[in-house]
């Protein structure tokens, strides 16, 4: 009943979107279908907000927004950070909306919002944020989930995605808002003419691929052979913009996944760490010949990537094989040219390959291994920045296809990322070797590390609370082995030693170099297992790789 009561009033005062209105006379009598929207309100985490768009206080839409944007709004209000905001969007539907939505609460709440006049990357939001000197900034995208989802990501004054600590005053002014009647709105013209709503001009944008294109190492790019992907998203421009800048000269983008589309037609699950959003990019790649494909996710901050094969074919680079082969390209050019700083830093992961770490130790690089979360990242920039030794960075990534090398931006770049991987790609091919075969002398010479991830959803409200006692099963009665395996030790990041802040973490040890980390994802409502093994030979790896999942899988029950 008090759903109920709560979807009528959502009946009575949504109108301003008749989609929704359409959705809640569809689903009334599904007493399911309104618990699910109406249960809960949609979490606020360090990550903002993300779920499927649609009707209710459990979704993505106009007034979700507009609550989540006041709530941002008077937490600025109370503190001393610049009354301004950057803002921008990526290519999901609706996501012009609920910009323009969050620009109009901000105005009305005395803060000047800088919108992106046109779809961009969340990596030039966040260097927007620093640009203009804001106080926060908004990227209205859900980054790789499939088509249904639209997410709201906060970012604080120093370009990181919002710290716990942020995220929880502005989670206490939510809880305080009610999304009809607590939010202060202005019209948007009226807002433009005067100034409270500016539109950011084409000089930060080319100010942020110049950025980029000021951490070449400076290899010959120009007869390197390219095919790219932006996945229908929002990578096109900014990296259409640095390769020109590069030279590269053969650039054939993907003409069916070229122009935004937030319904991605040809990749349901429009994400580069799969095979299935990157077909279109491989079948093009039989007839163009290319020596590297690329691929960004709507949001452009993930970059996946395939290479010649050898036999006739392309052959996917997964996160973990991009970063160490990124980590050993950058080291490897930094000492030969004499250019690498004082107590170099990588930084990485804790769910990442445990191959960074031999390699970074093989150039004298300390490595750093941080919570899941590229603001982690970015956070160990600022504090070396603030130690005024910000030249000690000189690279970070995540198995997720997340890659950073400068200081420029304060979370994953997959403009950078594009850099990147054509001047290493370059470079090898200089040597008369692919970049599958400079990972393959890699895995000779530190060891055949392999990783694998097994994701399992738990949807809706009675998901959720399946997932939250499967951890609580794990961390009470931890498994003895795994795989046959005799699990050594088990590392707890919600109540152990860690160093870091506390997390729902489970990290299971076992011997011969294997282990499996157990977490729930902090974007979608799904708990994720990552492997990992290292073996004597591929084959051996691949062995124990299969046999791990296995055991994995035994877990979730």
């Amino acid at each position: 009943m008090e759903y109920q009561a709560e979807l009528n009033r959502w009946m009575e005062r949504a109108g301003e979107d008749p989609d929704l209105i359409a959705e809640l006379l569809e689903i009334r009598e599904d007493e399911k279908a309104v618990s699910d929207r109406f249960y809960r309100h949609l979490a606020f985490g360090t990550g903002g907000l993300r779920g499927i768009i649609g009707a209710g206080t459990n979704r993505m839409n106009l007034y979700t927004v507009r609550r989540a944007t006041q709530a941002l709004a008077d937490y600025l209000n109370a503190s001393n950070l610049p009354k301004s905001v950057a803002i921008a969007h990526d290519s999901r539907l609706k996501g012009e909306l609920f910009s323009r939505e969050a620009a109009r609460v901000l105005a009305a709440n005395g803060i000047t919002a800088h919108l992106y006049p046109r779809l961009e990357p969340t990596p030039a939001l966040s260097w927007a944020v620093r640009h203009l000197r804001c106080g926060a900034g908004i990227c209205v995208t859900a980054s790789h989930n499939p088509a249904q989802y639209n997410g709201y990501k906060v970012y604080g004054a120093d370009g990181c995605q919002i710290t716990p600590e942020a995220a929880e005053k502005v989670l206490a002014f939510m809880e305080r808002t009610d999304c009809f009647d607590s939010v202060k709105l202005t019209d948007y013209d009226r807002a433009v003419s005067e100034g409270k709503i500016c539109l950011i001009g084409d000089g930060c944008l080319d100010a942020f691929v110049d950025a980029v294109l000021a951490l070449r190492p400076g290899n010959d790019v120009s007869r390197l052979k390219l095919v790219y992907t932006p996945l229908n998203g929002s990578g096109l421009e900014c990296v259409q913009k640095l390769l020109a800048k590069m030279g590269v000269a053969e650039l054939t983008v993907v003409p069916s996944q070229a122009e935004p589309d937030g319904r991605f037609p040809t990749c349901p699950y429009p994400n580069p760490e799969i095979r299935e959003a990157m077909e279109e990019g491989l079948r093009l790649c039989d007839t163009v010949k290319p020596d590297l494909l690329l691929g960004t996710d709507p949001d452009c901050d993930r970059m996946g990537a395939a290479v010649p094969d050898g036999q006739g074919g392309y052959r996917l680079i997964t996160g973990n094989e991009m970063g160490v082969l990124l980590l050993d390209y950058l080291c490897r050019t930094l000492a030969a040219r004499g250019t690498m700083p004082q107590d170099p830093v990588a930084v990485t992961t804790i769910v990442s390959t445990d191959m960074a770490g031999p390699v970074a130790a093989a150039y004298g690089v300390e490595l750093r291994r941080m919570l899941t979360g590229f603001k982690y990242i970015g956070e160990q920039i600022g504090l070396l920045e603030a130690e005024g030794r910000k030249e000690r960075y000189i690279f970070g990534f995540e198995e997720s296809y997340g890659y950073l090398s400068g200081a420029h931006v304060r979370d994953k770049d997959a403009v950078n990322a594009v850099m990147l991987a054509c001047e290493c790609a370059a470079w090898y091919a200089g040597q008369g070797i692919t970049l599958l075969d400079a990972m393959n002398a890699l895995y000779e010479k530190f060891g055949f590390y392999r990783s694998g991830l097994i994701s399992k959803a738990f949807e809706g409200q009675d998901g959720m609370k399946a997932m939250e006692e499967l951890m609580r099963s794990l961390r009470t009665a931890p498994p003895a082995e795994i795989s046959g395996k005799r699990v050594e030790s088990v590392v707890d990041y919600l109540g152990g030693d860690t160093g870091l802040i506390p997390s729902d973490v489970l990290e299971f040890r076992l011997e011969e170099a294997g282990k499996v980390i157990v977490r729930p994802s902090g974007t979608e409502p799904k708990l994720k297992l990552y492997l990992s093994v290292r073996g004597t030979s591929e084959a051996d790896a691949l062995e124990r790789l299969e046999a791990l999942d296995k055991g994995a899988r035994a877990l979730l029950g």
